[in-house]
């Protein structure tokens, strides 16, 4: 198994009278986190129930503190996994810490729709969120030596880094899981949010998307190349976001005319998805999108590893309409932190115009060279 950062984090925020949430994708391992929070738990004393579970939900869900001090007696902390499956789940809990002020409870959900601030809202200051992301470069680092982590480069830009794909033998194995995934599990939160039965319409959103990595996104030639108006491409965009399955980033804009905020530009939290996505798993010597693997690979690590070690930043692309651009930039303490993606040899500066309007930024770029120091340190 490979050790997940945020557990220790989670440990220390576990307190008394406090509601944990765990937030992420299906199969990212957030129930596997769980089950194993649940035997470092001193004493033990730890009440594990699933949201799909009719009879756990049905008493956390009444609205009822007598019931829910019968069904966490003689417990110290509540597990409930898949929380959004409970009928006005932030209300509840805050009953229950209200009433029952020594327990402590962890909630996972694998959808953000209104999860977060159903949570959040009725327990203003005494809820903390952790986002379970696929496995990051940080944690596989920690977990391989620095041969192996430069030889598992190709697999994670082709096949990503889902924990069971981490973890399972053979390319062919890992292709058959990032298939089943795609078709089981990808979509789900997004088809029953909408009540859709045929998901062809957002896989093929999707597959645009794919092919738009590292550009600006136009949300009218989306709707008239899948033959939709611009709400309902807008609208899905967001739930896809809301399931984790892609994030976008707006573009930066403070001091000059020419710089482009228009349209974001939209990643993939995982390689593997993407390809799965446009069913391309080719080797990297046989495609013509590395740079697109590259960019998104290293876009999405930043953000985790940003996250995981609470490096708290806005997050943009710059570019201007005369196409000088950065492909991610942090702003953070009061300071801008450009970063280029750059898969092939040869060198690349920061542009003049963004360095004569911020003199104070510094910029990177992040190469198959020096990768691991910047995202697996």
């Amino acid at each position: 198994m490979i050790p997940r950062i945020i557990e220790n984090q989670i440990l220390e925020a576990l307190k008394p009278g406090k509601v944990v949430g765990i937030f992420g994708a299906r199969r990212t391992g957030k129930t596997v986190l769980m089950q194993d929070l649940l035997k470092k738990i001193p004493g033990g004393k730890v009440l594990f129930v699933r949201g799909e579970d009719l009879n756990a939900a049905e008493i956390i869900s009444s609205q009822r503190t007598s019931e829910h001090k019968k069904l966490v007696d003689g417990y110290s902390h509540l597990f409930i996994d898949e929380a959004q499956k409970i009928t006005n789940i932030g209300e509840n809990l805050k009953l229950m810490t209200d009433a029952i002020p020594e327990l402590s409870i962890l909630v996972s959900g694998s959808s953000a729709f209104d999860l977060r601030n159903k949570i959040g809202e009725p327990l203003v200051g005494r809820s903390q969120f952790f986002h379970l992301y696929p496995i990051a470069q940080l944690e596989l680092a920690s977990a391989k030596d620095f041969l192996e982590a430069k030889e598992s480069l190709e697999d994670l830009l082709i096949l990503g880094s889902y924990p069971q794909i981490v973890t399972a033998n053979g390319t062919q194995e890992k292709k058959d899981l990032l298939e089943s995934i795609k078709e089981g599990y990808l979509l789900k939160d997004v088809l029953e949010q909408d009540n859709i039965k045929d998901s062809l319409f957002v896989l093929n959103l999707l597959r645009l998307i794919a092919f738009q990595i590292g550009n600006d996104v136009s949300y009218t030639e989306l709707a008239a190349t899948i033959g939709a108006n611009r709400k309902t491409v807008m609208r899905y965009l967001e739930l896809l976001e809301k399931a984790f399955v892609i994030f976008s980033l707006p573009g930066f804009s403070r001091n000059l005319r020419t710089e482009y905020t228009k349209t974001p530009r939209y990643y993939f939290w995982d390689n593997g998805i993407r390809n799965a996505v446009i069913s391309n798993y080719n080797r990297l010597n046989s495609r013509d999108d590395v740079g697109k693997l590259w960019e998104n690979f290293c876009v999405s690590e930043m953000i985790k590893k940003g996250d995981y070690e609470r490096r708290y930043a806005n997050r943009f692309f710059w570019r201007t309409y005369d196409q000088k651009e950065i492909d991610y930039l942090e702003e953070r303490d009061g300071k801008l932190f450009g970063y280029e993606m750059k898969w092939s040899d040869g060198q690349a500066r920061a542009p003049k115009a963004f360095l004569e309007t911020y003199p104070d930024s510094e910029f990177k770029v992040i190469t198959r060279d020096n990768y691991l120091d910047i995202l697996g340190k």
